[in-house]
């Protein structure tokens, strides 16, 4: 359902001229917050619809997007949830995500 409302937003948001990006999880491996095509709109303000997971991850994420909105060039990013501050701690997911990031 999530997926389906954020499809319908991307399509409002480019239908109003707005700029935004999207961020599309294309491959996991390993244990991940979110799953393949899991999507997250991105708007200029760094405003977010939608998650691809949360935390540092999600924040280098929208660092990338706000690249994108501006240059106009899509790219693949990695997001690697393997090692971190919190590690040791098990606070992270311990998996890596292959994101899509175009701009709308």
């Amino acid at each position: 359902m999530e997926q389906l409302h954020l499809i319908k937003r991307t399509i409002e948001i480019k239908s109003n001229g707005e700029d935004a990006a999207v961020a599309t999880i294309i491959r996991t491996k390993g244990s991940t917050p979110r799953k393949t095509g899991s999507k997250m709109i991105i708007f200029p303000t760094g405003r977010i619809e939608g998650t691809i997971g949360g935390g540092c991850g999600e924040a280098e994420v929208i660092e990338k997007a706000l690249k994108v909105i501006q240059s106009n060039n899509p790219i693949k990013h990695i997001v690697d949830l393997t090692k971190g501050l919190y590690y040791e701690d098990g606070g992270i997911c311990g998996g890596i995500m292959e994101l899509y990031i175009e701009k709308v």
